[in-house]
């Protein structure tokens, strides 16, 4: 039964969130969405109060009860940053307004967001290793209450899981790929300055070719005789240019 109320639990929370989030910006009645949004915290009063009952009927203290107390530590550490997610999509896609601020994605923004999301799993297990530890102290028999210690250890390795992940973005942050902040495929660099560009065109010429060069003109026969007539003239103008030969 403890099983089953979980299941269902999980699914009314879904279908309240999804009716409150209708009624806020599909049927325009914000105040009547936010009442059904606020009803989802009973669903862990109500499986709270059930494994209780099932207890203090004589139920055997097992998995069941663990798993319950563990689902109940998540939603009240996770529920309403979950709800809160999903409102502001809502906000941006069914009531027209501005799109929804993403986490971060590198360097120390990224840490921190990662290190908060740690403090929620430590939250939600606190809450989940206090009420188990309640519900050994209502058995009072430590031959029965094996299973829920046990649920107890298995909330420290998930802190302690989550905490080693979220230290990685502390020591080794997320860095932006090269050519990430474009958007899309992104085509070979252009270069930085024409010294670059120069050795970009030097490297890519084939072996062997030799590097052209603009070598300076021969003094031939005209520019000798052109060199004598503004010696003996004077001027500045330049005689017309005389073919080679005469």
């Amino acid at each position: 039964m403890i099983v089953t109320l979980i299941v269902l639990c999980e699914v009314g929370f879904w279908v309240l969130l999804a009716a409150g989030l209708g009624l806020r910006y599909l049927a325009k009645m914000p105040r009547t969405g936010a009442a059904v949004l606020l009803c989802e915290p009973l669903l862990e009063v109500v499986l709270l109060v059930v494994t209780v009952l099932d207890l203090r009927a004589g139920a055997a203290p097992d998995w069941k009860h663990g798993l319950a107390a563990l689902y109940i530590g998540y939603t009240l550490a996770f529920g309403h940053y979950t709800v809160r997610w999903l409102d502001g999509h809502a906000r941006h896609r069914l009531g027209g307004g501005p799109p929804p601020v993403k986490p971060p994605r590198f360097g120390a923004a990224r840490a921190r967001h990662e290190v908060r999301l740690w403090l929620r799993t430590v939250a939600g297990a606190a809450v989940a290793a206090a009420l188990l530890q309640a519900g050994v102290w209502y058995v009072g028999d430590p031959g029965r209450t094996a299973s829920l210690t046990s649920w107890q250890a298995v909330a420290g390795r998930v802190v302690l899981i989550h905490g080693l992940i979220a230290l990685s973005y502390v020591l080794w942050p997320k860095k932006p790929k090269r050519g990430a902040d474009g958007g899309g495929v992104q085509g070979p660099a252009a270069p930085a300055d024409a010294e670059d560009a120069g050795r970009r065109m030097v490297a890519a010429r084939p072996a062997g070719r030799p590097e052209r060069t603009l070598a300076a003109p021969a003094e031939g026969p005209s520019s000798s005789a052109t060199t004598t007539f503004l010696r003996h003239t004077g001027s500045s103008r330049r005689p017309p240019r005389t073919p080679h030969g005469t």
